[in-house]
């Protein structure tokens, strides 16, 4: 059974009435000309949503694209909980499909009229690595079931298409909760390889219960993974018109130094809604940001940097 079979597995029931679930995919293109982000989500299915708007109906299918050096812009199609297909909790192989959309273990589609926009794309997906960031149960997750993805296939954005194999790269990830956090900052980075493979670098803070904080990085290095946990925050800004996100962490023998930022018209501010229907969380999301990482041991220093192959998001209050 592939890595990625165990984390996409569904966690939600049609029975449960208040609890996000989504599967999203971030395509950094190969091009250099921006990425898109697609995002499958549930909300609350056993109460059919929140409410008729978009973002509070019971199944959401997001895309955004981040075009470079322009403003981003999101589109979302929502549909009722009679238009699902899902695979029951923890079942594989696993499958979420809604009208022409569908996303699977190893490939994702979709077809959306948005605003007067056709938004259209069928992706095949592979890696050779998946981590578990934050596991809390019913409380919730975040999971990565590709965390070094490589994407084939084609994207069509009304007029443009853009297609290849690989097409691009990134990140395909799956995250569940009864709740939203007060606050997170989440971040990650792809780092291409002469070998063709690549370094990569995910890393997750949140609030927990009596003021206290999760902090875990994760590094995919030379075939190996790296599980950091006493992550070091030294610098956050968080504004409209600036990301910056400094931290650092050790494990053993081995530290890492990361700085991932970004400014301008690329950083998209959305709202999430709140599973208890009581409102909205604002988000800061930038999936073209730049990013540096220095891995160390006791015999070599090395360090990694991309001009957009990062995704930078900091959610919340």
């Amino acid at each position: 059974m592939s890595h990625s079979s165990i984390l996409n597995a569904a966690y939600s029931s049609r029975a449960m009435k208040r609890r996000y679930e989504v599967w999203f995919v971030r395509c950094g293109l190969a091009d250099g000309s921006g990425a898109w982000w697609f995002r499958y989500l549930l909300m609350n299915l056993g109460r059919r949503g929140c409410s008729e708007e978009k973002t509070g109906k019971a199944v959401q299918i997001w895309a955004t694209w981040f075009p470079f050096n322009a403003a981003p812009r999101t589109f979302i199609q929502s549909y009722t909980a009679d238009q699902l297909d899902l695979s029951a909790r923890h079942q594989l192989p696993f499958h979420f499909r809604a009208a022409e959309n569908a996303i699977l273990e190893d490939s994702c589609r979709g077809n959306l009229l948005v605003e007067g926009h056709s938004i259209s794309w069928n992706l095949r997906h592979r890696s050779s690595f998946g981590a578990v960031l934050s596991n809390k149960g019913w409380i919730g997750f975040s999971k990565s079931p590709h965390s070094d993805a490589l994407f084939a296939g084609e994207i069509i954005f009304d007029n443009q298409r853009f297609s290849g194999a690989p097409v691009g790269f990134g990140v395909q990830g799956h995250n569940c909760g009864y709740r939203h956090r007060t606050f997170w900052r989440w971040t990650h980075a792809y780092f291409p390889r002469s070998s063709g493979s690549a370094t990569t670098l995910e890393a997750l803070v949140y609030d927990l219960p009596f003021g206290l904080l999760f902090r875990k990085a994760v590094v995919w290095h030379e075939g190996k993974a790296f599980i950091l946990k006493n992550l070091r925050e030294k610098e956050i800004i968080r504004a409209r018109d600036r990301l910056r996100w400094v931290f650092a962490a050790s494990f053993a023998d081995v530290a890492i130094e990361a700085v991932i930022e970004t400014a301008g018209p690329g950083i998209h501010q959305l709202l999430y809604a709140k599973t208890d229907c009581s409102g909205t969380l604002p988000v800061s999301n930038a999936s073209l940001a730049s990013a540096t990482l220095r891995i160390a041991d006791h015999h070599r220093s090395e360090q990694f940097d991309t001009p957009s192959g990062a995704v930078l998001e900091m959610g919340g209050n």
